[in-house]
């Protein structure tokens, strides 16, 4: 349930109030008792999304961010180990040239001036 916040238009009396969001916004000032209520538009509350889905760089654990904090101590972070045969065995595409993409151009058409 949201914390909503009002104002009295009468009093000036600033408040929240706990309440559903079906409910009814107050109406009456609990401090001077007019129903001159405004309710507030306000920033609400943060919300953590925790669990599995969510980007696994938001919460990381004690360990992984003292490793981190050596790491980059050390003079940057170690770049990820290549995997075996990745760097022996070179792609075909990689060492070919690069084909043509677009077709040669039209010549221009000389256009008329008109007078």
């Amino acid at each position: 349930m949201p914390t909503y916040e009002y104002v009295c238009e009468g009093c000036g009396h600033q408040f929240e109030k706990f309440q559903s969001i079906k409910a009814e916004p107050a109406r009456q000032c609990p401090e001077c008792g007019k129903r001159k209520l405004r309710r507030l538009i306000g920033t609400g509350g943060g919300i953590i999304f925790k669990g599995s889905g969510f980007y696994c760089t938001d919460y990381r654990s004690a360990n992984y961010n003292a490793s981190a904090k050596s790491d980059s101590a050390a003079g940057g972070a170690a770049s990820p180990p290549a995997t075996a045969g990745a760097a022996a065995t070179p792609s075909p595409t990689a060492t070919a040239p690069a084909a043509a993409a677009t077709p040669p151009a039209a010549p221009a058409k000389a256009s008329a001036k008109k007078d």
